[in-house]
């Protein structure tokens, strides 16, 4: 079990075939049966307040799952702490927002930022987790304008680099998966301003990420 902590109020657990197995849990039960899961997700809590200071008594909190190609289990787990009440208002309501789901065994993935300032976030959050994933992930990656949008275009990915999982799980922090098609792909290459071509990341980490 991997625990990293993204924000003072975020964080993301990593949990592998052998935690589960420990657990007596699989993919089916923690989908379908969330509360037989509760063992592991106190475990999730208490390893979290050790190793990372994350407190999470009194808190709500808000938990994400999704399950990689490697058999691992990936949670996002967020608290709400609760703030001084003020004099009521109108609740504001946001559509939830849909979010695609990433194909594992596709060899292209396309990903939106908001802004360049995103994607250098992005870089930043690469460099800290010590890896330089661009290598071994895949062997184009390019950052295209396109639309006065900012997209990251993954081509001929290494489905079987062992870090992939952990590198979509920081990416959708950052940006939001557009398309794994081949055709989109080649409209950026066509109508799209290339700003790095290759090696998007590292070059992003080399001139916008402070040492």
């Amino acid at each position: 079990m991997k625990i990293e902590k993204l924000t003072e109020n975020k964080i993301r657990v990593i949990v592998n075939s052998e935690d589960l197995k420990n657990n007596n849990l699989d993919y089916k039960t923690i989908m379908e049966k969330p509360i037989e899961s509760q063992k592991l997700f106190l475990e999730m809590l208490l390893k979290a307040e050790k190793e990372v200071g994350f407190y999470t008594e009194g808190c709500k909190l808000l938990v994400e799952a999704f399950s990689s190609s490697d058999e691992s289990f990936v949670f996002t787990i967020t608290k709400y702490v609760e703030k001084p009440v003020n004099p009521p208002s109108k609740p504001k309501v946001k559509p939830k927002k849909k979010i695609k789901s990433v194909n594992p065994k596709s060899n292209t993935a396309i990903y939106r930022f908001p802004s360049f300032e995103e994607f250098c976030d992005f870089c930043t959050a690469i460099k800290n987790t010590g890896r330089m994933y661009s290598k071994q992930l895949a062997k184009n990656i390019s950052l295209y304008l396109f639309n006065d949008t900012y997209y990251l275009v993954l081509a001929n990915i290494n489905t079987n680099y062992k870090y992939i999982s952990a590198f979509y799980s920081t990416i959708s922090e950052f940006a939001s998966l557009t398309s794994h098609s081949e055709t989109f792909k080649l409209k950026l290459f066509e109508h799209g301003k290339a700003v790095m071509k290759k090696n998007a990341i590292e070059t992003g980490i080399q001139y916008f990420v402070s040492p």
